[in-house]
């Protein structure tokens, strides 16, 4: 073989190589979306009310749509998330839905935050025919349409089973309480839990002290605060929402009271668990930023982004729990839905869902039986020093960690 033929034949084989080590890469390189952008529309309460939540749950919805669109985007087209301000107002989410889907025509839903404005936004889905992921509806029993399907594992009877896993847990203790007071909002989710609770809480033995409703946005808690001393129960049941529970405790605090075992239903996590009465507290939760939680599909990958991007935002607390788990876990059900049925398509997407199973931050999802509830998953987790960790049962408690019995 002639010089000129090796250099030749060298060259062949060389870019021969270099063709299969670019052929071998190819798969790992996500390719840029192409085609139309698929527009999910949905409200969130930006201000208002609820507005230290909704910036949660803004935050989780943006690293998702940037996550997804780094990797390629949706069925090879990228995501865009067209969000509207619903002010924390039900009716507000009602004209804004109707508003997306008819003006703004956008492809797929995502359901906004709180049960009210869940409800009133489920409403024009419906007249739509529209699948409807819903991230926080605290009521299942309100949500009969077939095309809606909840990320929080709430189980389709949380009126009694959430205060189960309460009564549970401090049942635990080596002095569980004997009496039990209830104050709550009357947000709907959290008036009818507040009502299964009494329920719960009559069949187990514990006496009722006092029985309060007030209504939601109530800011004043100096009246309520007295009524809660005077009854002091051993503990406390409040059906707080978002930063109705901050308020309640700055109420007592100014009287100089502290229950002796005090629940939150829903609170802002941030200005909660930074509150100097706070410590001991508990609430409900479905993920906390921490082991076993953190084994969850692609959870750790969430918490890390999810802090950094919750410290550059300037929340009061940048740590991931189960509000901003369940947006992004309502993400990842609409990813998994798409991509099992192949195209864009609510009622195809809809019955996917129906005969399969989703892995998520919040564990595996699925969604056979009444509401496409599936079982319930719900935990308890209490306030340490400042954070929130989960401390029932007993399995879901971090290294080290015990339950305060305040």
């Amino acid at each position: 073989m002639t010089r000129s033929e090796l250099s030749t034949r060298r060259r062949t084989v060389l870019l021969g190589a270099g063709g299969l080590m670019l052929a071998t890469m190819l798969p790992v390189l996500a390719q840029a979306p192409a085609g139309a952008p698929i527009r999910v529309g949905g409200t969130l309460p930006l201000t208002g009310a609820l507005a230290s939540v909704g910036a949660i749950h803004k935050i989780a919805a943006e690293i998702f749509v940037e996550s997804i669109n780094k990797r390629g985007g949706l069925l090879g087209r990228k995501l865009e998330f067209v969000l509207l301000d619903d002010q924390s107002q039900p009716a507000n989410a009602r004209t804004l839905y109707e508003r997306l889907i008819t003006a703004e025509k956008v492809d797929l839903l995502m359901g906004p935050y709180g049960t009210g404005a869940i409800i009133a936004a489920m409403g024009v889905a419906q007249r739509f025919g529209k699948l409807f992921i819903q991230s926080s509806l605290g009521d299942p029993s309100l949500a009969p349409y077939d095309l809606q399907f909840p990320a929080l594992p709430l189980g389709p009877d949380p009126r009694l089973a959430d205060t189960e896993v309460v009564l549970d847990a401090y049942a635990s203790l080596p002095s569980p309480p004997k009496t039990i007071a209830f104050v709550t909002s009357k947000f709907p989710s959290a008036l009818d839990l507040a009502k299964g609770a009494q329920e719960v809480a009559e069949k187990r033995g514990l006496k009722n002290v006092l029985a309060l409703e007030y209504e939601f946005g109530t800011r004043d808690f100096g009246g309520i605060a007295a009524r809660i001393k005077d009854a002091n129960p051993d503990l406390l049941w409040s059906g707080a929402i978002g930063m109705e529970a901050s308020q309640l405790l700055d109420a007592m605090k100014r009287i100089d009271y502290l229950p002796r075992r005090h629940f939150y239903l829903f609170p802002a996590p941030g200005p909660t668990a930074a509150h100097p009465n706070a410590n001991g507290l508990t609430s409900l939760t479905w993920f906390e930023s921490h082991e076993p939680f953190t084994q969850n599909a692609g959870a750790a990958e969430f918490v890390a982004t999810y802090t950094q991007r919750a410290k550059d935002a300037g929340l009061p607390y940048p740590i991931a729990e189960y509000q901003a788990a369940s947006e992004f876990a309502a993400w990842q059900m609409l990813e998994a839905a798409a991509k099992g049925a192949g195209r864009i398509d609510d009622k195809a997407m809809a019955a996917w869902l129906k005969a399969n199973k989703v892995q998520t931050v919040l564990g595996t999802r699925s969604f056979e039986g009444k509401f496409n509830s599936s079982v319930a998953d719900t935990k308890l987790k209490q306030v340490q020093n400042g954070k929130w960790v989960a401390v029932w049962p007993a399995k879901y408690r971090p290294a080290a960690a015990g339950f305060l019995a305040q």
